[in-house]
């Protein structure tokens, strides 16, 4: 028959994990919500971030500790108590390393949208960043469980020159994503033009391969090493900005200053309406070439972003030919002057005897 003192010792392990898993549901579901819309009214996100993160996890934790206490006071042999101990602590490393690992990346992509300069924001940097945490916390469950973490690294510093032989172009991409992110001359969102004559949008730089979103809506996939031994054209550096210039031609009976003065106008108009115009951006007018039909100009503008120019041009050319003919401003078509050149007629052939016939 089970006494007092037996029922006090099988009871209460069960009343702190009943206890640990009651708190843990009252601390997810009551007031972490509360902190999280308290968090929202601050301005600093990494509250937001951490408690979002917490969430998650704040059942488990309670529950681990329930366990520890429970294994402390349940009537067990002292090995199992050691040995159970051991995976609490392995599981709770695990799950705080997971989830330091994802509000570290969470943190990353945050501050990196914010100064997309500063932080490069990659799959490849999140990635690297969760990698590392994770390797931090499996040594601190290794240095907890009694292995010596010296001769560990030691070993697989020897072992990692066999994998670093057979995995050459995987590191290769590897190291050159690294290098790609860290350089910042290039980065997500930037618009660039290779060698090989693709250009598009930088979609992500990924530990293999850098994707590329062309304007059709393809994808590009160029591995980092190829990328970071290409010659490249950034149009979004040093400034996303650029000029966008049309050639234009006018007939020679044009009034000039009256051409410069219309062109400039609906330049202006191009600017201040379409989206993708830089307002307040003076246009300029430059002839520079006596044409075979024509005297030809350029019209200089300007666009927010790479892929805006060609808006720009489509309503400029729209306007400014619709302006042109209510002011009478000719645009030539091409002329060619042709000399046709006949060849004198050959002289007849002298008829026989002419010359002969006097004197014979």
């Amino acid at each position: 028959m089970m006494t007092s003192s037996d029922w006090i010792s099988v009871t209460l392990p069960l009343i702190c994990l009943l206890g640990s898993l009651l708190a843990g549901l009252w601390l997810q579901r009551l007031v972490v919500p509360r902190l999280i819309r308290l968090a929202a009214t601050t301005k600093s996100d990494i509250d937001d971030v951490l408690l979002q993160e917490l969430r998650g996890s704040i059942v488990l934790w309670s529950l681990l500790g329930g366990m520890s206490l429970a294994l402390r006071t349940a009537p067990i042999p002292a090995e199992i108590v050691r040995v159970a101990g051991q995976v609490v602590q392995v599981v709770w490393i695990l799950s705080a390393a997971w989830v330091c690992a994802s509000a570290f990346s969470q943190l990353v992509a945050h501050f990196a949208a914010k100064s997309r300069r500063a932080l490069p924001m990659t799959s490849l940097t999140q990635h690297l960043t969760r990698l590392v945490i994770l390797a931090l916390g499996l040594l601190i469950i290794l240095d907890s469980l009694g292995v010596r973490i010296t001769s560990l690294l030691t070993a697989l510093g020897v072992g990692s020159l066999a994998v670093a032989l057979g995995l050459q172009d995987t590191l290769a991409n590897l190291f050159a994503g690294v290098y790609v992110s860290i350089s910042k001359h290039i980065s997500v969102g930037d618009y660039i033009r290779l060698e090989s004559g693709q250009e598009g949008y930088v979609a992500d730089i990924g530990w293999r391969a850098t994707t590329i979103l062309m304007l059709p809506g393809n994808l590009v996939i160029v591995p980092n090493a190829k990328l970071s031994q290409s010659v490249i054209v950034n149009c979004s550096l040093p400034n996303k900005k650029l000029s966008v210039r049309v050639e234009v031609g006018v007939d020679y009976r044009s009034d000039l200053e009256q051409v410069e003065r219309v062109t400039c106008e609906v330049a202006r108009e191009v600017m201040r309406d379409v989206p993708g115009g830089v307002p307040g951006f003076e246009p300029a007018v430059l002839f520079h070439t006596f044409g075979d039909s024509s005297v030809q100009f350029t019209v200089a503008m300007r666009a927010k972003e790479f892929a805006e120019q060609y808006t720009i041009k489509h309503e400029f050319i729209k306007r400014l030919h619709a302006r042109y003919r209510r002011e009478g401003v000719d645009i030539p078509f091409p002329v060619r002057t042709i000399y046709m050149r006949q060849d004198q007629p050959a002289a007849p052939p002298a008829r026989a005897g002419e010359d002969g016939g006097r004197g014979l």
